[in-house]
């Protein structure tokens, strides 16, 4: 593998390589594994974290990752702040809303916690956060005159939306088994280990500088694509001196402007939490769904996935499990191209996609959604190219999709190359 570049010493020896893709990432919010399509070993080159504030040893880039591979934080207690801007189009909140249907449980529950989480993926909230090991995490989304808690006690997890006064009832089946480095979802931990992934000889890694995140020391590390074609400008994780946690987690576009996805520590302390936390009782007159009945209601999905599993092991895997069948009901995904220029494509197996020319089959809702993307044409035929800051998707009139954070003209050429 080529040594990574550093930006400002290029030409310094090949540093030893690193296995990756030591924790699992928790996948309820914004889905930033687009960025982890490849990855096996890193390799870097030193880039020295000599200036900013505060003023901090050396560290190399290598180091730092080290760092963090090695960060053990079982217990901790702190508010998270989560702002996401992926230039979705704004449909009056209906976008959120066929969002949330999509992934809700048969019974509709708003206490589910796949469909609650996904609210995280427009917009900015708060997040209050709590651990201690790995049978224990409490996530609360704090909403206007409302609040959602989902807590991880031992075998039970339970999702408690206020607003609505209902609960929904899970069981965790891996309880008592060591999970150690699996937070609650959300945290720039989860996502830093998410992006780490996507490190190889097409990426650039160094140290950029330090920084005082939640009033705690911290090194900054920068991971910018050295391919071009990529909707992904850099990611900046910054990570606390002292533990070795990521404490905020930046995604900036190619294109420029404000950050699509930035989530980091407004207040952290790396104590023991109460046990009291985690306690929870349904309250007085709650509707209260179990998981069990919610699978067995009519038009349930038996593809998503438990309240139960680490707190969250994969919506985008459910909807893969969807979405992704090929004809022949096997697992109809390919990967196309490497590194940060990876396209997703996959078989709907039926023609039609969304219509290209007005009135086509389609009908109303079919041109309304037609209407919100760039109609292409190539040697694949036409097909609608819908676009985000991050995140673009090629549909096919043939009924065929590509997905990456690439550009637009890039998912044209990957479909007149199939």
């Amino acid at each position: 593998m080529a040594p990574y570049e550093s930006d400002d010493n290029t030409g310094a020896p090949e540093a030893d390589e690193l296995p990756t893709g030591r924790r699992k990432a928790a996948r309820y919010a914004v889905p930033v594994a687009v960025v982890g399509l490849a990855a096996a070993t890193i390799g870097l080159v030193p880039a020295l974290a000599d200036s900013g504030d505060p003023d901090l040893p050396k560290i190399t880039a290598q180091q730092l990752i080290e760092k963090i591979a090695k960060s053990d934080v079982e217990q901790l207690s702190g508010t998270v702040r989560i702002n996401t801007d992926l230039g979705l189009p704004n449909l009056g909140g209906l976008e959120s809303g066929l969002v949330s249907g999509a992934t809700r449980s048969g019974d509709g529950s708003s206490a589910d916690p796949t469909a609650k989480l996904t609210e995280l993926v427009s917009g900015s909230h708060t997040l209050r956060v709590a651990t201690d090991g790995p049978d224990r995490q409490k996530l609360s989304l704090i909403e206007s005159a409302a609040e959602y808690s989902l807590i991880h006690n031992g075998k039970d997890v339970w999702g408690y939306d206020s607003k609505s006064n209902e609960v929904y009832h899970g069981k965790a089946e891996e309880a008592g088994k060591d999970h150690r480095g699996e937070e609650p979802p959300a945290t720039p931990k989860d996502f830093a280990d998410e992006a780490l992934k996507s490190v190889d000889d097409t990426t650039s890694v160094t140290v950029d500088g330090t920084a005082h995140v939640a009033g705690r020391d911290a090194y900054k590390l920068l991971i910018k694509p050295k391919q071009s074609g990529t909707t992904v400008g850099a990611i900046s994780i910054a990570v606390d001196a002292k533990t070795g946690m990521p404490l905020k987690f930046t995604l900036t576009p190619a294109a420029g402007g404000a950050a699509v996805f930035d989530t980091g520590f407004t207040q952290v302390t790396f104590t023991k939490p109460a046990a009291s936390t985690f306690d929870f009782t349904p309250p007085k007159g709650a509707k209260v769904t179990e998981e069990g009945d919610a699978s067995k209601a009519p038009g349930s999905d038996k593809g998503l996935p438990k309240a139960g599993d680490d707190l969250g092991t994969g919506l985008g895997e459910s909807f893969g499990k969807d979405f992704g069948k090929g004809t022949d009901g096997s697992d109809g995904f390919k990967v196309l191209g490497k590194g940060w220029n990876s396209i997703a494509t996959f078989d709907t197996g039926s023609e039609g996609g969304i219509p290209s020319g007005a009135g086509a089959g389609g009908g109303d809702l079919g041109g309304f959604l037609g209407s919100l993307g760039d109609k292409v044409s190539g040697k694949f035929g036409k097909g609608t190219v819908f676009s985000t800051r991050l995140i673009n998707a090629l549909i096919t009139d043939d009924g065929k999709v590509y997905v990456g954070a690439v550009t637009k003209n890039a998912l044209v050429e990957a479909a007149n190359a199939k």
